[in-house]
Order: C-alpha cells, then sequence, then structure tokens
C-alpha cells in the first residue's frame, strides 16, 4: 500500500467543539513538520478562524496555540476558506488572513482525489 504524501483536512467545526479543532489543527501542523504537503479547509464554523484574530482566541488546555499553528500552515502548506461558508457568515474575499484562498467543492474534490492523497475530516 502507498505511503500518503499529500494530506487534505476538512475541519467543519469551531469553538463549539475544541477537541475537534485542537485535533485537527495539531494532525495538520505535525504532519506539515513531517515534510508531508498538507492542504486545510476551513468550513462550516470553523471558517471563522480565517478572520484575523479569531484563532488567538482559541484556547484548550494542554493544546498547542492555535494562531502558531494556523500562521505554520499558512506558510508552509495551504489554507482555503469553503466558498458557500464564506457567503453564509457574510465573509468577504479580503476579510480572511492573508494567504489564505477561498475556493469551493470542485478544488476540495479535485485535492482529494489525487494519488497518494489521505482526506480526513473533522
Amino acid at each position: 500500500m502507498a505511503r500518503a504524501s499529500r494530506l487534505v483536512i476538512k475541519l467543519t467545526v469551531g469553538l463549539d467543539e475544541p477537541e475537534k479543532v485542537a485535533q485537527a489543527f495539531s494532525v495538520a501542523a505535525t504532519a506539515l513538520a513531517s515534510g508531508v504537503t498538507v492542504s486545510f479547509w476551513l468550513t462550516g464554523e470553523a471558517s471563522w478562524f480565517a478572520l484575523p484574530g479569531r484563532a488567538s482566541e482559541f484556547s484548550l488546555p494542554h493544546s498547542a496555540p492555535l494562531d502558531h499553528m494556523l500562521a505554520a500552515l499558512i506558510a508552509g502548506g495551504t489554507v482555503t476558506l469553503c466558498t458557500q461558508c464564506a457567503v453564509r457568515r457574510n465573509i468577504k474575499d479580503g476579510d480572511q488572513i492573508a494567504g489564505i484562498r477561498i475556493a469551493g467543492a470542485a478544488s476540495f474534490v479535485e485535492e482529494i482525489m489525487g494519488d497518494a492523497t489521505q482526506a480526513l475530516v473533522y
């Protein structure tokens, strides 16, 4: 069985489910540090983390700072804000943190269908 060299993570929850948020960011940051190509999608309530200052509001005991992990993912991977999720929350292109792109379902499907790709949804 081939080992995945690309990891696509879709985070669908926000502050309402801090354990899942911390797990998704931690797995993504660990994979990136291990040399895996990482694409991290912010969807649903996780969309709010695309806005400046929102990740720094997150706190969970024994979890790395979310804003630091998000900065690492932006610098070393790809971070995407879901188009429809942004529209539903009145987030306009340009409101998000620099380096976060906005894309839709077609882009997500294209990413997860690549060879040696593993997709996870939190």
